[in-house]
């Protein structure tokens, strides 16, 4: 029994002794310093379609995955009031259409220029019994008779001109007010018809024909697809560090060991608070050849590149400084670029040094 502890505890020293820790040189190689970020697909252009009004929806015109123009009706959405309110306003634009009313034009400037010919003949009257009465010729009351004929025939045809001008007036008013109350109200009925506001394709149509929809429900997303760009979202620690025109490197699930290029075009100028990022945009210089709107990817923003420097694996170092050589001692190394792997030894450290992973 002695003999077989003996012979266990032998074994196990000669397990420990027979155990090396992981050792590893720096080698010569490039190094590329980047912010990770993840995002989706969107298209250029790419929209949901809102309606402006409630109602149900009448009718679709597209589907999905059709081209459309810019004002290509998408649907049109029922409301039997503003088709009410549409030909209520067409009748009194027919009613009040001045066309339609220049036979009350016509009788009422007739009526005036009776009164002006009226107005002619009692001042001419009035004129010779005044020449007369100057000249002792004719009685007083037939003076005063022609002057009271000419002053009423005055105010007749100053009154008669008056609403003459007032009637034709108020009927040019009253066509241009009704006829602009057709155009409002057609205004309104366009509201109902939901229109395309890009020439691209219909990606989804939300919503189907019988359904209840008011301004705050989504219809349909539509977009280009010819052109697509990259948004992700940076954290607010990385923000000071992206510039415009940084190359991104893209991967795709769908596209498995391929990387794909882009150029960082476009910073939001304030953080979403939410979730304390800002949303970076980035437009292909090689794109794949298939993409779809709302495609998840995984992007790496560079910042800056070296080639042929000293790097170490990063779990061969501690706190970003300390190493341990396998002759025991510990040694300060300053730190270049890094990655998630490696990181650049700027001094230090040389590729002779044999460095210990440490436990």
């Amino acid at each position: 029994m002695k003999a077989n502890a003996i012979l266990i505890l032998a074994g196990i020293s000669l397990f420990a002794c027979s155990k090396k820790k992981e050792s590893i040189n720096p080698t010569t190689g490039n190094i590329t310093e980047s912010i990770y970020a993840s995002g989706t697909v969107k298209s250029v252009d790419q929209y949901q379609a809102f309606v402006s009004v409630s109602g149900i929806i009448e009718e679709i015109y597209v589907k999905e995955g059709q081209n459309v123009d810019v004002g290509t009706p998408l649907l049109r959405v029922s409301n039997e009031t503003q088709k009410f309110n549409l030909e209520n306003a067409q009748l009194a634009a027919n009613f009040n259409d001045a066309a339609n009313n220049q036979g009350k034009i016509m009788e009422a400037e007739a009526l005036a220029q009776t009164a002006k010919a009226k107005l002619k003949l009692d001042s001419s009257l009035f004129v010779r019994q005044k020449e007369l009465w100057a000249q002792q010729v004719g009685t007083r009351v037939e003076y005063e008779q022609k002057e009271l004929n000419y002053q009423s025939s005055k105010a007749n045809y100053l009154s008669a001109n008056q609403r003459y001008k007032d009637l034709k007036r108020q009927i040019n008013f009253s066509s241009a007010q009704t006829k602009k109350n057709v155009q409002i109200s057609a205004r309104q009925s366009d509201d109902f018809i939901l229109k395309s506001k890009v020439k691209g394709t219909i990606f989804s149509l939300l919503k189907e024909k019988g359904e209840l929809v008011s301004p705050q429900t989504p219809i349909a997303t539509l977009g280009n697809t010819q052109n697509y760009k990259l948004e992700m979202q940076v954290d607010e620690h990385d923000i000071f560090k992206v510039k415009l025109g940084q190359k991104v490197a893209i991967t795709f699930d769908a596209y498995k060991n391929e990387y794909f290029e882009a150029e960082v075009s476009k910073i939001a100028s304030i953080m979403n608070e939410r979730n304390k990022t800002f949303l970076i945009e980035a437009v292909f210089t090689k794109a794949p050849q298939k993409l779809y709107p709302n495609v998840t990817f995984e992007a790496n923003i560079i910042l800056q590149s070296k080639q042929n420097v000293l790097i170490l694996p990063r779990n061969y170092i501690k706190n970003d400084s300390i190493i341990s050589l396998a002759d025991g001692s510990t040694r300060i190394v300053k730190l270049g670029l890094t990655d998630f792997q490696k990181a650049e030894i700027v001094s230090g450290l040389t590729a002779k040094d044999q460095v210990i992973k440490p436990e």
